[in-house]
């Protein structure tokens, strides 16, 4: 009788810890699942904020590599320029000017090409694209889909570049992964508070809890 007192116990103990052990699967899993869209929804709004900008080698020679930077620079200078005189005030007026001046961005990067011995030419387009996150200074960008003009070099198989083009980040440090305190008063102005914080923290906390700038891959 009493070994039969035992067993109950002991079947009702083992049941009590199968309970327990899926209650904390079920947690984690509904953690992560809330983290994840709270990680998705950040990422869209941040991307509705920001304009990137993204250069495509033609290879990874670094003949192709360095004509890259090249025109990187040369239509940073022209845009830098244009977009002063324009006062642009916001992304929108960011992106209609890009996008009514591609055929110049094209003959900018081309002219660098020409001027560089280049056989292949350059292709501009404003265009929804794929971004890893990225680390600068003390922001991180999270992955996902942004507005970004980019431009490919002849058959864009090389390593790319890219930079926030909105808000102006572009033009702050084109060669260093910093981003100072101007630049961060920018990205606060344009984006939400837990927007702004979300940039604050390393990709492991984005992945865990869950404006300008430039870089190379």
């Amino acid at each position: 009788m009493l070994i039969d007192q035992k067993y109950k116990y002991k079947i009702r103990y083992q049941s009590w810890i199968s309970r327990c052990g899926l209650f904390l699967l079920m947690a984690v899993f509904l953690n992560a699942t809330v983290a994840a869209a709270r990680q998705n929804i950040l990422q869209q709004g941040i991307a509705e904020e920001v304009l990137r900008f993204h250069v495509l080698a033609n290879s990874d020679s670094e003949e192709d590599q360095k004509v890259k930077i090249q025109v990187r620079d040369a239509v940073l200078e022209w845009m830098e320029e244009e977009l002063t005189q324009e006062e642009q005030t916001g992304r929108e007026e960011a992106a209609e000017f890009v996008s009514e001046n591609l055929t110049q961005i094209e003959e900018i990067a081309n002219a660098v090409l020409e001027g560089q011995g280049m056989s292949y030419r350059a292709s501009a387009e404003l265009t929804q694209s794929w971004f890893p996150d990225r680390t600068y200074g003390d922001c991180t960008f999270p992955a996902g889909w942004y507005e970004a003009l980019r431009i490919r070099l002849g058959e864009a198989k090389g390593q790319n570049w890219w930079c926030v083009l909105y808000p102006a980040l572009c033009f702050s440090d084109c060669l260093h992964a910093v981003i100072n305190e101007e630049d961060l008063i920018r990205l606060e102005d344009v984006l939400t508070v837990e927007e702004y914080e979300s940039l604050l923290q390393s990709p492991g906390q984005w992945k865990i809890s869950f404006r300008w700038f430039t870089a190379p891959f």
